[in-house]
């Protein structure tokens, strides 16, 4: 089993590429963050055309979650029960005995800012919500961009974004909280190339020149950790014309 997740930015800009790259692989669940859509606007007829059962909650012109998948969904949830928000950015859903949550964590703006406080108490209250899904799910992945790269070496300029937004002390400590319940990052359970990134900006040729942040994760727990095989970040799409500023990430299941 292949599962995915990708900040697709805008999903009624790139639905083509979509479409695309889930013809070219065929993955079986994918996490999509950033459709900046509202619920009448989901392209629903088309993604089920392409082979894939969805769930979705939206927004107009911000956030938007969902989940693609090719087995049949079951007790979807809708946003974080423990945490009152009109932001559009959590859906969760078993898919094959597996608890899938496609998380699409907050940017922060600015350490210091409001919206930089709302991340953090945003990403407690996740931390506190999977506790409890982890009691009743021993199959649980939390897919999505965390907005949060975790180490240095997931950072192509470490002295730079020292203490900035993504990358500060605090960000990385609630990140750790997530792994502290026993979810593992999928992608360091394997060796991989250096200078990895899942995100460049699209200004100063920063994804030419490989100038980016790994933002987008897969974390799994113990019981699904034991079937990973493998996990991949995939550039391909970033080089298509009008992409989003993100790339895939596929772990794969034995």
């Amino acid at each position: 089993m292949k599962i995915a997740t990708w900040n697709v930015n805008s999903l009624k800009v790139r639905l083509p590429h979509l479409l695309q790259w889930l013809g070219e692989n065929p993955v079986d669940v994918l996490c999509i963050q950033e459709t900046k859509l509202t619920d009448d606007k989901f392209p629903e007829k088309e993604i089920n055309e392409a082979g894939y059962q969805v769930v979705f909650t939206g927004q107009k012109t911000y956030n938007g979650v969902a989940i693609l998948s090719r087995h049949p969904i079951a007790d979807v949830v809708r946003n974080n029960p423990r945490f009152p928000d009109e932001q559009q950015r959590i859906i969760a859903a078993t898919i094959e005995g597996m608890r899938v949550v496609c998380a699409y964590v907050p940017n922060g703006q600015s350490v210091g800012s409001d919206k930089y406080a709302y991340k953090l108490s945003w990403l407690a209250a996740l931390r506190d919500w999977l506790a409890e899904e982890m009691q009743v799910h021993e199959q649980l992945a939390l897919l999505g961009d965390y907005n949060i790269a975790p180490e240095d070496r997931d950072v192509h300029d470490p002295v730079a974004w020292a203490e900035q937004v993504h990358c500060s002390t605090p960000e990385r400590a609630a990140l750790n909280a997530l792994v502290g319940l026993g979810l593992c990052d999928s992608f360091r359970l394997f060796e991989q190339p250096d200078k990895s990134y899942s995100w460049w900006d699209y200004r100063q040729l920063a994804f030419r020149r490989n100038c980016g942040l790994r933002i987008d994760h897969i974390l799994l727990s113990p019981a699904l950790a034991k079937r990973c095989v493998g996990c991949a970040i995939d550039r391909g799409p970033r080089k298509w014309e009008q992409p989003s500023d993100h790339a895939p990430v596929i772990a794969t299941l034995n």
